[in-house]
């Protein structure tokens, strides 16, 4: 499980998460929404170390996140990031390269070619190792940028607005895709502004508004969404 325990965080001084108390449980979707410019991200970045909290604390599979680059190496590898724009996350010429990155730096190279092909498999991408990152399409380099991360083995998985740029095609094949991931085990955070998105991916709902969590539950319908300033509550696609 994650859990924030009165989380604070800001930037300078503006205030931007105000006592986060939240929970994500393992083997399951847990959503957080929230309009734009809410902290949804500022919050996910607290998942894995990117950000620190001024107050408050982070809880992974019942640790106490500490914030020494031995301790954060660590976490980072329980606990994978996939960032709303792909193109912020690749790093490399070509598919295989660009997901061997990380299994390739922590373990030296053993078994990467083999962690590449698996994660490509699961992500729907199989043989695509010596494509150009540059030629794919919007939805495909999301799922290199997410094959990064799984060729890690993480218990979690956190996603930042995971549908942004994607058509209505794109968006069920993620919804598949996820749920699919889940089934083997991996815990997932999401943050969107999509309600439709969220009904359709969630098992767990979160609302963060004025810098807290407003809203959870194991279900979310239009009347929840409208009161919070959320839209396009709509079937996906």
């Amino acid at each position: 499980m994650i859990e924030t325990v009165d989380l604070h965080f800001g930037y300078g001084d503006r205030s931007v998460l105000r006592g986060v108390a939240f929970t994500a449980p393992t083997a399951a979707v847990t959503v957080l929404l929230g309009r734009n410019g809410v902290g949804k991200s500022s919050l996910l970045k607290q998942f894995n170390g990117l950000l620190e909290p001024d107050q408050g604390h982070v809880v992974v599979g019942g640790e106490r996140v500490a914030y020494d680059s031995e301790a954060l190496r660590a976490l980072r590898r329980r606990v994978g990031f996939v960032f709303q724009r792909p193109d912020d996350q690749l790093v490399a010429p070509t598919v295989g390269e660009d997901v061997a990155f990380g299994p390739a730096n922590r373990d030296g190279g053993g078994d990467t070619a083999a962690r590449v092909a698996r994660a490509l498999s699961r992500v729907g991408l199989d043989g695509y190792e010596d494509r150009l990152c540059s030629r794919l399409s919007n939805g495909e380099r999301k799922r290199v940028a997410l094959a990064g991360v799984l060729a890690m083995d993480p218990d979690y998985v956190v996603l930042d607005e995971p549908t942004a740029g994607l058509d209505g095609e794109g968006t069920r094949a993620l919804v598949d895709l996820i749920r699919g991931l889940t089934e083997e085990g991996i815990t997932f955070v999401i943050a969107t502004h999509y309600p439709g998105f969220a009904a359709a991916v969630g098992d767990r709902f979160r609302v963060l508004d004025a810098g807290r969590v407003a809203y959870r539950g194991q279900s979310l319908d239009g009347a929840d969404a409208e009161r919070f300033g959320l839209r396009h509550f709509g079937d996906v696609g």
